[in-house]
């Protein structure tokens, strides 16, 4: 499958705000965005005039970089939300909360979503006691995750869990660091998916 192997923060750059893609160092001041607050490439620093378009298109692109997935797949994410009673943006976001990268990065199992889904590609996670190892997989309420026994001395992950504290968990989840464990409450409201996006835009572009 298709993937970006280019340089993240070069992504946040683009879209002027950090999308939090590389763990803690977007916290500090070697975050790429504090020192060149600008668009890469050798015309980055002319600013146009954005139209409406470009300006849905951008938000589209944020949230595709934001949770790491190709266009295709957002696509059908997004057909499968307008497919279904209630407001579309929202069931979008609601959709990609579920995924079980997604969930691992939230239960601080991982410092980055891009981290997440390496781990769960190579199995070092289990849902209701059974190993997943695809990163799309969506969980539902009452879905339990946790560490495989096998690899709980792993450094990324028992890392990442000494630091998630201060990160803060989702009330939509239940979190036991100690244990490794974690529970997958709901699926979250808007109000609760805490991201700087204006989905309305999302959905204004793809019913051109």
């Amino acid at each position: 499958m298709a993937r970006y192997t280019g340089p993240l923060c070069r992504l946040c750059r683009r879209e002027g705000e950090k999308l939090n893609l590389k763990g803690n160092r977007c916290v500090t001041e070697k975050c790429s965005i504090e020192r060149r607050k600008y668009a890469p490439g050798q015309h980055g620093q002319n600013k146009g005039k954005i139209s409406d378009y470009g300006t849905q298109l951008r938000e589209k692109q944020k949230v595709r970089r934001i949770y790491g997935i190709m266009e295709k797949q957002f696509r059908i994410y997004f057909q499968k939300a307008s497919s279904m009673k209630g407001i579309t943006g929202e069931i979008l976001l609601q959709f990609l909360e579920r995924r079980i990268d997604n969930v691992v990065y939230r239960m601080g199992f991982a410092i980055n979503r891009r981290e997440a889904r390496q781990l769960v590609r190579h199995c070092h996670f289990l849902v209701n006691g059974k190993r997943v190892s695809i990163p799309s997989y969506l969980l539902r309420a009452g879905d339990v995750v946790e560490v495989r026994e096998s690899s709980r001395n792993i450094p990324a992950i028992t890392e990442s869990i000494a630091i998630s504290e201060h990160r803060g968990f989702p009330q939509w989840m239940e979190i036991n660091p100690e244990s490794m464990r974690g529970k997958f409450l709901r699926v979250p409201t808007r109000d609760e998916i805490n991201l700087p996006v204006q989905e309305q835009l999302i959905v204004e572009l793809y019913s051109k």
